[in-house]
C-alpha cells in the first residue's frame, strides 16, 4: 500500500507541476501585449517524429555526404550546410570564409545573409498578427499603410506575389536620376513614397496573375511595423527570433551592420560592394544560420506557433493561370504534383548570396543552404529531396557540376 501511496504521491506532483507550467505559459501569454509570441512554449515538444529504419537513416547520410563532397568541396562552395530528417540533424558543414580581409571562417553561428529565404520570416510574422486578429488576410492594403496608392490590392495578394506590383529595384533603377537623388541606400519608406509620387502601374490589377516581386515583402514589412509600432527588425526578433531562440539570427541594419556582417563574394573571389537597395528589408536582409534556420523548420510543425487553419491557408497554391506543378502559397515555395503531394521550399539570390529551405512535411526532411559566394551549385541541395523517393526528382550526380 505504501508503494501504491508513493505512486499516487509522484503522480499528484505530475499533475500540479504541469498545471503550474500551464498556468505560466496563460501568464506569459497575458502579459505579453500582442499576445504574438509564447516564450515559455518547447517547439521541439510539439514536433511528433516519424520513425525511420537505422540502414535508411544511414543511407541518407552517405547519399548527402557524397554530395558534399561532389558539390561543396569540389564545387568550391563557402558556406554553412545542413541535412535533418525526422527531427534529427543527420548531416552538417561548414567550409569557407566568411570574411577575407580579416580572415573570419565560416562556423556553425556564422550568420549569412539568407536572400529571399527572408520572406519566410516576413510572412510568419504577418501571419501572426493574422492569427491574433491585429490584420486580415483580405484586409485592403491602404486601410493600413498611410498614402499606400493601390485601392485593390489585400494583404494576402503581397504574400502571394498576385499584387500585380512591379519589382521596386527595377523601378527606380530604370527612373534613377528621377526617383533616387539620394546619398545613401533607400528605405521601405522611401519605396512607399517614390511609387506614391511617381504614380507607379500595376503590372495587371491585383489577383489576375502571379508576378514575383520583392515590393510586396518590402510593403509587408511596413505593415509589420505600422501594427506593432515598432521597427521591423525589433518586431521580428520580439515575434519570431527570440521566441524560437534563434541566437544568431537578426535583421540586417546597414548603418549597424556594414562593417561586421560576413561578406558577400563574386564567383571570383571579389568581395560585394554595398549599393542602393542594401538598406530595405522584409524581401531580404535577415542574416541568420543553419541550425537556427533549423529551429524555424521544427517550430513550423507546431500548432501553436501557427494554428492549423491558417497553416492550410499558407501552404496552399494560389496561382494555376498556367498549367505545372510549380505554386506559390503565402510567403513560401511549393511543388504540386498530381499525386496529390506537395514540396514546400524557398530558395534566394542577393548580390553574391545563394540559399536554399527545403520544408518537406510529407517525410520531415529538411535542406538548409547558405552560401556566401556566388556560385549555382548551391541550388543543387535543393533536389537532395528526391531522395526521400516521393517528389519525381533526379539527385544531383557529380556530371552535372558546375566548378567555379
Amino acid at each position: 500500500m505504501k508503494y501504491i501511496g508513493l505512486i499516487l504521491t509522484s503522480a499528484i506532483l505530475t499533475l500540479t507541476s504541469c498545471s503550474k507550467e500551464s498556468e505560466k505559459v496563460i501568464e506569459t501569454r497575458k502579459k505579453d501585449p500582442f499576445a504574438l509570441r509564447y516564450d515559455s512554449l518547447d517547439w521541439r515538444a510539439d514536433f511528433k517524429a516519424k520513425k525511420s529504419r537505422p540502414e535508411e537513416i544511414n543511407q541518407y547520410k552517405n547519399q548527402v555526404a557524397k554530395f558534399y563532397k561532389d558539390f561543396w568541396v569540389d564545387g568550391k562552395v563557402s558556406g554553412g550546410f545542413l541535412v535533418a530528417k525526422n527531427g534529427e540533424i543527420i548531416f552538417e558543414q561548414y567550409q569557407g570564409m566568411a570574411d577575407l580581409r580579416h580572415n573570419r571562417e565560416i562556423k556553425q553561428n556564422t550568420p549569412i545573409h539568407i536572400a529571399s529565404i527572408s520572406k519566410v520570416f516576413t510572412s510568419m510574422a504577418i501571419l501572426k498578427l493574422v492569427e491574433k486578429k491585429k490584420i486580415k488576410l483580405d484586409q485592403k492594403v491602404n486601410t493600413i499603410l498611410e498614402g499606400f496608392p493601390y485601392d485593390d490590392i489585400t494583404i494576402r495578394n503581397l504574400l502571394n506575389h498576385r499584387s500585380g506590383l512591379p519589382n521596386y529595384a527595377n523601378v527606380l533603377w530604370n527612373g534613377r536620376k528621377a526617383m533616387m537623388d539620394r546619398e545613401k541606400p533607400i528605405s521601405n519608406q522611401d519605396v512607399l513614397n517614390i511609387f506614391a509620387e511617381h504614380n507607379v502601374k500595376q503590372i495587371r490589377p491585383a489577383d489576375k496573375g502571379f508576378y514575383y516581386s520583392n515590393t510586396n515583402f518590402a510593403f509587408l514589412a511596413l505593415v509589420i511595423e505600422k501594427i506593432t509600432k515598432m521597427p521591423y527588425p525589433k518586431a521580428m526578433k520580439y515575434m519570431v527570433f527570440d521566441p524560437l531562440e534563434m541566437e544568431n539570427t537578426f535583421v540586417f541594419e546597414y548603418d549597424r551592420d556594414k562593417d561586421t556582417v560576413a561578406r558577400s563574394y563574386k564567383y571570383n573571389g571579389y568581395e560585394w560592394a554595398w549599393d542602393d537597395f542594401d538598406r530595405t528589408y522584409g524581401d531580404k536582409n535577415i542574416y541568420s544560420t543553419p541550425r537556427d534556420l533549423f529551429k524555424l523548420d521544427i517550430a513550423m510543425y507546431s500548432d501553436d506557433f501557427l494554428p492549423r487553419k491558417i497553416k492550410k491557408e499558407a501552404f496552399k497554391g494560389y496561382s494555376y493561370e498556367q498549367k505545372g506543378y510549380k505554386n506559390y502559397g503565402l510567403g513560401m515555395r511549393m511543388l504540386e504534383y498530381d499525386n496529390g503531394k506537395k514540396l514546400l521550399y524557398h530558395n534566394g539570390w542577393w548580390h553574391g548570396n545563394n540559399t536554399v529551405f527545403v520544408h518537406d512535411v510529407n517525410n520531415q526532411f529538411t535542406v538548409i543552404a547558405l552560401g556566401n559566394k556566388q556560385n549555382k551549385n548551391i541550388y543543387a541541395a535543393f533536389r537532395l529531396a528526391g531522395l526521400t523517393g516521393t517528389y519525381p526528382m533526379k539527385v544531383p550526380s557529380k556530371d552535372s557540376l558546375r566548378i567555379r
